[in-house]
């Protein structure tokens, strides 16, 4: 250990918090909690201390700690869920991909909320409702809000003072319109609050709520209402009849249940609400490497309910956690309530952990089957390619670089990376061109090259790994162009291109070029390649543009910030119609001064 680590050990407090372990590069490599940091920390590093092969290597590689005291264990596990969630940390078990599953949200933030699918809960006002891994599931819920309960789901920013002409939304039966006048603010926030049940999965509850009114306004003879009431109704009680009843005691639960093995973990959890299962996902997760289904399924509670939108009193598990009556007092807190972890041992609710776990075991046999097929066609993609090509061996690492501009305007490079046959996309990296803005692709695509390849000189870990073959997008011109650029940094990596038009193939060493059959697997994996270096240079051009576009004439004149400029925009159209405005006219605007206007006027004026 450096004596700089030993010292900074030295001063560990004997407070709760969380710590932070990074390598000799500074990249946090672990996050963990403890209720002692300087206990926890300092045993890492005493001798003769039995630990996993996974903890022995984390030693090795440990370079600094950083930590943060807490005022308790709870707000540590907090702290924790966050770091983890932050830096993704190579040795803690981590949901795979970070992915950001979608939520259905309301926004009762607003007079009169809207229905959106968004990737993160906030903790703005508004309610939040998932996540949802089965994207299919919430376009149905979503689907069927708007046609029981009409809320709207256009980005009019609404008072209820409007009188705008109607959608055709309303004629569709898809919105109440409220932006033009028909629904009171009252009536509107009456069918939030009922669609919030129905997706909190309390469908009895708003059926009784909704035979109640249907007979209050049957009684005051508003028979429209009450047959629109009918209609809504009918609607949930068909959706009811395809939910399975799993439960005889009408809890709200959910079911959590790990299948691991030397490869992978799986969870599977089933979300059970007034007895009926509303649905089940499964999730994986990375990291487990001599992990027990115990610690897993521990760190798994943590991450998924960090960002659920609902907590609910009970979770059923098949392994109780480490440090379990610390992550339910961290649950209560989230749920505002009590919330409880169980692990059954007998009745139905063992039976319900039992069905969670055959499910976690076939869904992980799913997955380990399609990545055994992936792996075996990409095998022979990769086989079929060495021949054609006449390489020695398969290449491992193949990158493949696209160029995209308009004109020579934002232009930019892309670099897309398949290692064994299938996309690296922590790998792929992006250039935006320093040459003068002149459409000339050959020389991009040598400035891509000599600037990738001097990164991996000069050391960058991002660019360390050097490719087995390189793949570009275009003909025999692009392909000059990256030899050159390969030869100048003294490597030896083959490159081809790939040309558009026929799909020919560019060797340096052949005057022609290869036209391989349509069905041959090596062109298949070629344009496969090709395509996504393609949509991933596109996707950075489209952004640069979308910046350039949103920027105004406005933005350069000082004091004009974006609060000034859209209501500029708002009072006079455009920017035209602000350089025809008269000193008075930008003065009337909110917000504006004396000397802004006047500087406006001499920006736009000159």
């Amino acid at each position: 250990m450096e004596a700089e680590l030993r010292a900074k050990l030295g001063h560990l407090p004997n407070r709760p918090g969380a710590y932070i372990m990074k390598d000799d590069a500074g990249k946090v490599i672990y996050v963990g909690k403890a209720s002692s940091l300087r206990g926890r920390v300092r045993s890492y590093f005493q001798k003769g201390r039995s630990e996993s092969p996974k903890v022995t290597i984390l030693v090795s590689k440990i370079a600094d700690v950083d930590w943060i005291v807490t005022e308790s264990e709870v707000e540590a596990l907090m702290l924790e869920c966050n770091l983890i969630k932050k830096h993704r940390p190579r040795y803690n078990v981590r949901l795979r991909d970070d992915k950001h599953y979608p939520y259905i949200c309301i926004t009762t933030s607003e007079p009169f909320p809207r229905a959106l699918v968004v990737r993160r809960a906030k903790a703005d006002g508004n309610s939040y409702f998932g996540p949802y891994a089965d994207s299919a599931a919430m376009r149905e819920s979503l689907r069927l809000i708007r046609k029981v309960f009409r809320i709207r789901g256009c980005n009019k920013k609404l008072t209820g003072e409007e009188r705008d002409r109607p959608c055709l939304n309303l004629h569709m039966g898809q919105c109440e319109s409220p932006c033009s006048g028909r629904i009171t603010r009252e009536q509107y926030a009456e069918l939030v609050r009922d669609a919030e049940l129905l997706l909190e999965g309390r469908q009895e509850s708003l059926m009784e709520h909704l035979e109640q009114e249907m007979s209050v306004a049957a009684d005051d003879l508003e028979f429209e209402r009450a047959a629109r009431l009918r209609d809504q109704i009918e609607s949930i009680r068909r959706t009811i009849e395809k939910q399975k009843a799993i439960s005889t005691d009408l809890a709200d639960q959910d079911v959590i249940a790990v299948s691991l093995d030397s490869h992978s973990a799986c969870v599977q959890v089933l979300v059970i609400r007034s007895g009926r299962l509303l649905g089940e996902e499964h999730f994986f997760l990375e990291g487990i490497t001599e992990e027990t289904p115990e610690s897993i399924l521990g760190e798994f509670v943590k991450q998924f309910y960090r960002d659920a939108a609902h907590v609910p009193r009970e979770i059923l598990v098949s392994h109780l956690p480490p440090g379990s009556a610390v992550i339910e007092e961290w649950l209560s807190l989230r749920r505002g309530s009590k919330a409880r972890l169980v692990r059954p041992q007998r009745g139905e609710k063992k039976r319900l952990v039992e069905m969670a776990s055959e499910n976690a075991a076939l869904s992980a046999d799913r997955e380990r089957s399609r990545a055994y097929e992936a792996e075996d066609e990409a095998a022979k993609d990769l086989e079929a390619l060495r021949e054609v090509l006449d390489l020695p061996e398969a290449p491992a690492r193949i990158e493949t670089y696209d160029i995209s501009n308009i004109q020579g305007r934002e232009a930019v490079g892309s670099m897309v990376v398949f290692e064994r046959g299938v996309p690296a996309k922590s790998e792929y990296r992006r250039f935006k061109i320093r040459l003068s803005e002149q459409p000339d692709d050959y020389a991009m695509m040598r400035e891509v090259l000599s600037r990738r390849l001097a990164n991996a000189a000069s050391g960058d870990p991002k660019f360390s790994k050097l490719p087995d073959l390189v793949l570009l997008d275009g003909g025999r011109g692009q392909l000059n162009a990256a030899l050159e650029a390969i030869r100048e940094s003294g490597c030896d990596i083959a490159a081809i291109s790939l040309a558009k038009r026929l799909e020919e193939v560019f060797k340096p060493d052949a005057a022609d070029p290869i036209l391989l059959p349509r069905e041959s697997p090596a062109l298949r994996l070629l344009q496969r390649m090709r395509d996504e270096a393609h949509r991933f240079a596109l996707a950075y051009h489209h952004n640069l543009r979308e910046k350039t576009v949103r920027k105004s004439l406005l933005d350069d004149i000082p004091g004009i910030g974006p609060a000034r400029r859209k209501a500029l925009i708002r009072r006079f159209g455009s920017v035209a119609g602000v350089r025809r405005a008269s000193l008075e006219e930008l003065l009337s605007v909110q917000g504006m001064t004396q000397s802004v206007a006047q500087a406006v006027i001499d920006a736009l004026n000159p």
